[in-house]
């Protein structure tokens, strides 16, 4: 046993690897490399066949990609991954046998597996390894529509709404009083399939209000780690401050129209006080040269 020790422990090594799985996430329309990476000797091309198939659904189809003796092999391959998947051809005898999949799609999320043979004497797998790809889609910034802030409607029922679309998967959507960061039950959700394969989500809230109301809404996407959130208060601020903005400018365009106008009368005033004294500059001449005559 000890003089086959490397060998059960090479076995042992494919093994760990055939059961490890990796996985990625990839947005859809993006293009995803599914890794395999073998860490052996120098290779030879013409002696390998690299397999990439679908490896977690029965389909008559399983063939993503083939590469045998060194050429891209398409005879197998599923028609719907035609002209859509590549291998890096300067890495392929460093052992980098990882597979570009274009333009990613819905039909695209599968666990994938690759398999490396290499032919001697006789055929044997050399590598083997395992890729999830999961797909995402980011949300779109959430939109939240509520009511025009009015100090008579404390202890009134009021309704919140947010939107949001254009993503991938499911999303989770959050209510919260800001107040309290407690958590608020919506009173509609509603989750949309888009014909692209994405979401859109519309939730509504309907609450007492209070005088200091704070309201905000998430959308989390999982996957992508991504949170979204729109609040209240920072939309009527800044609805406040644009208001208070225009009354600026108002004000503004008013002090500028009426400093015009005193310009135009200090301007008439001085033409008038400058004829005066020529007037009177070119009165005395005129006197004397007629008693003169």
């Amino acid at each position: 046993f000890p003089h086959n020790l490397p060998f059960f422990l090479s076995l042992f090594y494919l093994l760990v690897i055939a059961l490890e799985e990796k996985n990625i996430v990839s947005k859809l329309g993006d293009n995803a490399t599914l890794s395999c990476i073998y860490r052996g000797r120098e290779l030879h091309l013409k002696n390998l066949r690299v397999y990439w198939q679908i490896a977690d659904d029965q389909e008559e189809c399983s063939v993503v990609h083939a590469l045998i003796s060194g050429q891209d092999n398409e005879s197998e391959q599923c028609i719907h991954f035609k002209n859509r998947t590549r291998l890096f051809w300067d890495r392929l005898e460093n052992g980098d046998f990882s597979l570009l999949l274009l333009n990613v799609s819905q039909s695209d999320k599968h666990k994938y597996k690759c398999v490396v043979l290499q032919k001697t004497e006789y055929t044997k797998v050399i590598h083997q390894a395992e890729v999830v790809l999961s797909l995402a889609a980011s949300y779109s910034q959430p939109v939240l529509s509520g009511p025009v802030r009015n100090s008579d409607s404390t202890g009134e029922e009021v309704t919140f709404s947010c939107r949001s679309g254009n993503g991938y998967p499911e999303p989770n959507v959050y209510w919260i009083n800001k107040t309290d960061n407690s958590h608020l039950q919506p009173s509609e959700l509603q989750i949309t399939p888009n014909n692209n394969g994405t979401y859109s989500v519309f939730s509504k809230l309907e609450i007492k209000a209070t005088s200091d109301m704070q309201i905000e809404c998430s959308i989390e996407n999982k996957i992508l780690q991504e949170n979204l959130s729109v609040n209240y208060t920072q939309q009527k601020e800044s609805h406040g401050s644009s208001t208070e903005n225009h009354k600026n400018l108002e004000k503004k365009g008013q002090g500028a129209q009426a400093a015009g106008i005193v310009s135009i009368v200090i301007l008439i005033g001085l033409l008038i006080v400058l004829a005066c004294w020529m007037w009177k500059r070119r009165s005395p001449k005129l006197v004397s040269y007629t008693g003169d005559e």
